[in-house]
C-alpha cells in the first residue's frame, strides 16, 4: 500500500477508529449501525466477494432499490478494488441488455423484482461467476446476498490506489448505450472534502438517503456526510410522509433534491404540523418558488450549483440566496472556463461551453477511448453544457449544446436522440423532434413533435416509448404535423420546432 493512498474504504476505516461508537447508518428496518459495526459488516462482505472469486478490477452490475446492503456493497468493493456498475432500476430489459454488453460484469447483484429485466444469459454475461440477490428467495444459480457476508472470513486487502476506479456510474444514452463514467477513489474523496468544507458538514449531520444510489446526487451526498462523520438514514424508495417522519425522528440536517422531492416534503410537513426543525441543507435543483417556500417555512438553506456525474457532483456551488439564478463560483479544487467553438475564452456575459479541470473530474468513459480523447481535448473536460460567467465570477447555466441536448425530468437524464430513435421505429413516423418543456411537478417534461401523414395517436407514441425504453423517458406531450421545419441541409430545425410548439404546453 502506498503511503500517500487514501481510498473510499479508508474513510470508513478512519471513522471506525476515531468515531467507533457513533451512528453511521440507519437501515431500512430501523436498525442503527455504528461506524465500528459497519466496518465489520463491510469487511465480512468484502471477504465473501473475494471468496466468490472476484478480484481487483472486476465489475459488479447492480440493479436494486436503496438498502443498507447496497450502501455496504460500495465500501466492500472499495476495500478489494472491485468496481460497482449500478444501473437505473427503471431501465427496460433491452436497455439493461445493452448495458450488460458494455459493462461485461463478473458479478450480478439485484433485488428480486428486477430478475425479469435482467438477461439470464447473453452478450456481456459470459464471464459472470456470482449472482447474488439482496431480497426474496434466490432460485437456480442465484444465492442470497447475506450468504456472502455470513461466509466471510478475513482476507488480505489488495493494493488499491487513490487513482484506481471506485465505481462506474452510467450517464445518459448519447449513443444508445449509456456511457459509464469511471469515478476514482481520489475523485470521490476530494469531492467529499470539497462539499464538507463548503457546507460545514460534521459528525452532528445526518443525511436522508432517499434518492436512488445509482445516481451521483444520492451517492455523493451520502459519502460526503459519512466522510464528515455523520450518519445516513436509508429510505428504499422516496415517500414524502415517511421522509418527514425520518427527518424529525433522526434529527436529519441534509437532503438532496430533484423535483418533486422538496415540494412534496414541504406539503407533508405542513400536513403533519412539522417545521423540519433539524433540516439545514437542501442540495440540488428546483424552481425558485419551491426554494422560496423552503426558506420561508423552515430554517434550511438551499444550495445550488453546476455539476455532472463526470465531475463527481458539483464544480460550482453556492447558497441559492447568495445569487438567485446563478450556479455559484468554482469550488476550491475546480477550474472552470467558458469557451467558444474554438476553445477560446469568452467575455463575461457571453454564453459558451463550460469546461472543467481538477481532481473531481472523472477518469473517462469506460472502454470508450475515442470518446475520451474528444472529451478531454486540450487537457480540459468538455461538459457539453453551455453557460456564462457574470462580472463577479458566478456561473450561470444556459442550456446543453445541441449535440448533447439533455432533458432532466425529476433529475433523471434523458437524451432526445434516444427517444427520437425509439419513436422512429413506428412506421407512421417520418421524422420527429423531442425537447424539454417546463413542468410544474418534475421541473422539466418531455415533448415530441412527430411528422406523420396521419394514423398515429399520442397514446400510441407514449406507449411505444414506454415499452421500448425506461418509462421515465416517455413524452408527456405529443404533437403531430405533416411537415417539420428543416434547415438548409434538410435536417430538422430544432430551434424552429421549439419556437413553434414549446409555447403550446402549459408549464
Amino acid at each position: 500500500m502506498h503511503a500517500q493512498s487514501f481510498t473510499v474504504y479508508d474513510l470508513l476505516a478512519r471513522n471506525a477508529g476515531c468515531l467507533a461508537g457513533r451512528s453511521a447508518l440507519v437501515t431500512e428496518t430501523g436498525d442503527t449501525l455504528t461506524f465500528a459495526a459497519l466496518r465489520g459488516r463491510v469487511d465480512a462482505l468484502a471477504a465473501g466477494l473475494a471468496g466468490a472469486g472476484l478480484a481487483k478490477g472486476d465489475r459488479v452490475l447492480v440493479i436494486a432499490q436503496n438498502s443498507a446492503a447496497y450502501f455496504e456493497l460500495y465500501f466492500a468493493c472499495a476495500r478489494q478494488g472491485i468496481v460497482p456498475y449500478p444501473l437505473n432500476w427503471r431501465l427496460s430489459a433491452g436497455e439493461v441488455a445493452r448495458s450488460c454488453e458494455r459493462a461485461r460484469p463478473r458479478a450480478l447483484v439485484i433485488d428480486e423484482a428486477y430478475r425479469e429485466v435482467l438477461p439470464e444469459n447473453g452478450a456481456g454475461l459470459e464471464v459472470v461467476i456470482l449472482r447474488a440477490q439482496i431480497d426474496g428467495e434466490p432460485r437456480g444459480a442465484w444465492i442470497a446476498f447475506d450468504q456472502l457476508r455470513a461466509a466471510g472470513e478475513a482476507v488480505d486487502r489488495p493494493y488499491v490506489a487513490a487513482g484506481d476506479p471506485f465505481a462506474i456510474i452510467p450517464t445518459a444514452a448519447v449513443d444508445v448505450i449509456p456511457r459509464g463514467a469511471v469515478l476514482t477513489h481520489a475523485n470521490v474523496v476530494t469531492s467529499n472534502l470539497q462539499t464538507a468544507a463548503a457546507m460545514g458538514l460534521g459528525p452532528a449531520d445526518g443525511n436522508l438517503l432517499a434518492l436512488p444510489l445509482f445516481h451521483i446526487a444520492a451517492l455523493g451526498s451520502g459519502l460526503a456526510v459519512m466522510h464528515a462523520g455523520g450518519q445516513n438514514v436509508v429510505m428504499p424508495r422516496f415517500d414524502p410522509a415517511e421522509a418527514v417522519r425520518l427527518i424529525d425522528h433522526h434529527r436529519l440536517s441534509f437532503i438532496s433534491d430533484f423535483p418533486p422531492v422538496l415540494v412534496s416534503v414541504l406539503d407533508q410537513a405542513r400536513e403533519q404540523g412539522s417545521t423540519l426543525g433539524s433540516l439545514r441543507i437542501v442540495n440540488g435543483l428546483d424552481t425558485p418558488d419551491t426554494i422560496q417556500r423552503l426558506h420561508a417555512e423552515t430554517g434550511a438553506e438551499f444550495w445550488s450549483g453546476f455539476g455532472q456525474t463526470e465531475t463527481t457532483g458539483w464544480v460550482t456551488l453556492q447558497r441559492f440566496r447568495d445569487r438567485p439564478g446563478a450556479a455559484g463560483v468554482p469550488g476550491p479544487v475546480c477550474r472552470v472556463r467558458v469557451v467558444d467553438d474554438y476553445d477560446r475564452d469568452v467575455p463575461a456575459g457571453t454564453p459558451g461551453e463550460i469546461l472543467a479541470r481538477g481532481p473531481t473530474v472523472f477518469q473517462g468513459y469506460f472502454d470508450q477511448p475515442e470518446v475520451n480523447e474528444y472529451t478531454f481535448r486540450d487537457g480540459w473536460h468538455h461538459t457539453g453544457d453551455v453557460g456564462r460567467f457574470d462580472e463577479d465570477g458566478y456561473l450561470h447555466y444556459v442550456k446543453r449544446k445541441p449535440e448533447k441536448e439533455l432533458i432532466k425530468p425529476g433529475g433523471e437524464n434523458v437524451y432526445p436522440a434516444e427517444v427520437e430513435t425509439t419513436i422512429m421505429e413506428l412506421a407512421e413516423a417520418s421524422a420527429v423532434c423531442v425537447f424539454g418543456v417546463p413542468d410544474r411537478k418534475w421541473g422539466e417534461g418531455i415533448m415530441a413533435v412527430v411528422e406523420t401523414p396521419g394514423g398515429l395517436t399520442a397514446e400510441q407514441v407514449i406507449d411505444h416509448v414506454g415499452s421500448r425504453i425506461a418509462r421515465f423517458k416517455r413524452p408527456q406531450h405529443v404533437a403531430f404535423t405533416d411537415s417539420l421545419p428543416r434547415d438548409d441541409s434538410g435536417a430538422v430545425d430544432r430551434e424552429a420546432v421549439k419556437a413553434r410548439w414549446a409555447e403550446t404546453v402549459a408549464g
